[in-house]
């Protein structure tokens, strides 16, 4: 059987972080390729179910100019997340200071703004632990790699898949806060209302 590691497209890309895990397989951090990652990611992005990541409705070329846009900034970078050579995730870090949300609460020396969304499952494939291991190796790779003391995130209000998921990932809720809209030359974001969370890197590694 050929090594998913050296037939996939993914497997000449750098990773940023790169760990195995027993009985899941190896998780591979790629910095996004705004161009090569386009179709994958438009697929992703226009499913109903990922309606709150907002852009539905965004042509390819759309969705793959704002990830250009986002690669050219210091403050917000864009991941595709690799499992056995298929991509599973795509997951964006930024600094809260630097983002609308750092107007909603408190930034703290070492917080870092996480955004995540999972890649549509196989049709009836059961995967149980399956997003707890992927979270395993995304959070060693953000409060570990990066070094960082807490992830803050700010999903949709009305979310309550996200939410419920990240709780149960050792998250503590915040206040439901309003990010104010954002309306500049290459970025325009709506109002939302969204549910703070926040994990801190002594809770996400205890025991």
């Amino acid at each position: 059987m050929p090594d998913p590691h050296t037939t996939t497209p993914y497997a000449s890309r750098t990773a940023v972080h790169e760990q195995d895990l027993d009985g899941f397989g190896t998780v591979r951090v790629l910095p996004l390729d705004a161009a090569a990652d386009a179709d994958v990611i438009h697929r992703w992005v226009s499913e109903e179910r990922a309606a709150f990541w907002g852009m539905n409705g965004l042509t390819r070329d759309q969705v793959a100019g704002i990830y250009a846009h986002m690669d050219t900034l210091d403050t917000h970078h864009a991941h595709l997340v690799v499992k056995d050579g298929v991509p599973v995730a795509l997951l964006q870090t930024y600094e809260p200071g630097a983002d609308r949300v750092g107007e909603c609460y408190a930034v703290e020396p070492g917080d870092i703004g996480v955004h995540l969304l999972l890649a549509p499952a196989d049709p009836g494939a059961a995967r149980p632990g399956w997003t707890a291991a992927l979270s395993a190796a995304l959070l060693a790779y953000v409060l570990l790699g990066l070094d960082r003391t807490r992830i803050v995130v700010d999903p949709d209000v009305r979310n309550d898949k996200a939410i419920a998921r990240f709780l149960k990932q050792g998250f503590t809720a915040g206040p439901a806060v309003v990010l104010p809209e954002v309306d500049l030359p290459d970025v325009f974001l709506p109002e939302k209302k969204a549910q703070l969370a926040f994990l801190r890197r002594e809770v996400a590694f205890a025991g």
